[in-house]
């Protein structure tokens, strides 16, 4: 069977590399073709001392008192593939694979760890090290996607906040991290910290060295070091993805804006807005983090594959938000194949309202192209209005509580636009 090209591509721009003294985060998650992506916003919340936690797999202690998220994550499982919390802080992970052998047995998944960080979180450095802390605890591991086949993976992560991003590494329980403060950065489905190390597990180079990896002399590097001799194929198409992705971004240096994001995750040619086989971009997120904090932090969802021909859809932390079922998968409880044994036997419906009236409107562009090329023009005008009253809002025109509702507002004008 060939390599499946299981892929995801992460981005930050920092002032001077955004145009406004903005944070901007964008990540495409590169998933299976036909799984669903919901997006889930949880509220902060207080629990019971001593009380656990279930995560996909396994379950770990629970803490005192979560954050706030708002989650895009595959349907079926607990964690996320990128999210951010109400302290202002983004993640996005990335699957990677290194000289260290994936561990067999179930863990947390890297997108447990996604969400555990922006739960747990109240900045990037912060959740950084809740992320390593239960890496080191309870390593990382599991079956990473709804499919009886085996497949796992380490994970890279990209951490962001208002004032600076950290991309962490991981090999099983060992970790690198890279502090960055401005310009632009990507990641792409492979190492990419060199020797430009600001923190690291504390056995990281005596593992390396007593598995014959690293003679210690001269600079360690760490991608050198841990970077599979034989890379899998998906590794290797990923090169040309990250190699397209920083391009881009330097394109816009200086310049970065949502929409630029925007404009990146649609790229087709560089392979970031992924189409192959049985895999594709099945959701997208763009977040602006102004570095003044008197003004709210928007987080950008697709809820939909394929962003080149879905909405970003804003979303702003309330109290007063009117929770969006229709962007909220069915659950199915104990019945569900990834809570029976043997797990993924079985195959259930999670699509949600909008992913069923987009892929009615996907069908139509695909089929009809001049009545797609209609839908696709409104789709645009759609999200630009999206986009000004966000720019308004941003330019103190609008008071930032008067959209607290502008996801559930924006989700069901797409919805009744499809029906």
């Amino acid at each position: 069977m060939a390599e499946a090209p299981m892929s995801c591509d992460c981005f930050v721009s920092l002032p001077p590399g955004s145009r406004d003294d903005h944070v901007i985060f964008g990540k495409n998650s590169d998933r299976p073709r036909d799984e669903v992506q919901e997006v889930v916003h949880y509220p902060a919340a207080s629990h019971p001392p001593g009380s656990m936690l279930e995560c996909t797999y396994i379950q770990i202690p629970q803490v005192e008192h979560t954050h706030a998220v708002i989650l895009s994550k595959p349907a079926w499982m607990w964690g996320a593939e990128m999210g951010a919390n109400d302290q202002g802080v983004c993640i996005g992970n990335e699957a990677v694979w290194t000289r260290e052998p994936v561990a067999p047995g179930e863990a947390l998944l890297g997108m447990d760890l996604v969400r555990l960080g922006l739960e747990r979180g109240d900045s990037a450095w912060a959740a950084l090290t809740v992320i390593t802390g239960l890496l080191e605890q309870h390593g990382q591991g599991g079956q990473c996607r709804e499919d009886p086949a085996p497949f796992s993976y380490h994970n890279t992560f990209l951490l962001v906040d208002r004032n600076e991003a950290w991309v962490l590494e991981t090999a099983g329980r060992l970790w690198v991290a890279q502090k960055v403060t401005e310009g632009v950065k990507n990641i792409s489905n492979q190492l990419t910290i060199c020797t430009e190390v600001s923190a690291e597990h504390p056995e990281l180079r005596s593992v390396a060295q007593a598995q014959g990896w690293w003679d210690g002399e001269g600079e360690f590097n760490f991608s050198q070091v841990f970077s599979p001799e034989n890379p899998p194929a998906r590794m290797e198409l990923a090169k040309q993805r990250y190699k397209g992705g920083t391009q881009l971004l330097q394109q816009h240096d200086g310049s970065v804006t949502a929409e630029v994001m925007m404009s990146i995750l649609r790229d087709k040619p560089s392979g970031i807005c992924m189409d192959s086989g049985g895999f594709c971009t099945t959701g997208s997120m763009v977040s602006v983090l102004p570095r003044d904090t008197s003004l709210p932090c928007i987080h950008f969802f697709t809820a939909t594959p394929d962003p080149s021909r879905s909405v970003f859809k804003p979303f702003i932390f309330s109290d007063c938000s009117t929770p969006v079922l229709r962007v909220i998968a069915p659950q199915f409880g104990p019945d569900d194949p990834v809570r029976k044994q043997p797990r993924f036997q079985s195959q259930v419906d999670r699509r949600h309202d909008l992913y069923k009236a987009h892929q009615v409107a996907l069908n139509t562009m695909e089929t009809n192209p001049d009545e797609g090329l209609a839908i696709y023009e409104i789709l645009r005008e759609l999200e630009a209005q999206c986009l000004s009253e966000i720019s308004a809002m941003l330019n103190g025109e609008i008071p930032g509580d008067e959209l607290g509702d502008l996801f559930f507002d924006c989700v069901d004008t797409e919805i009744k636009f499809y029906q």
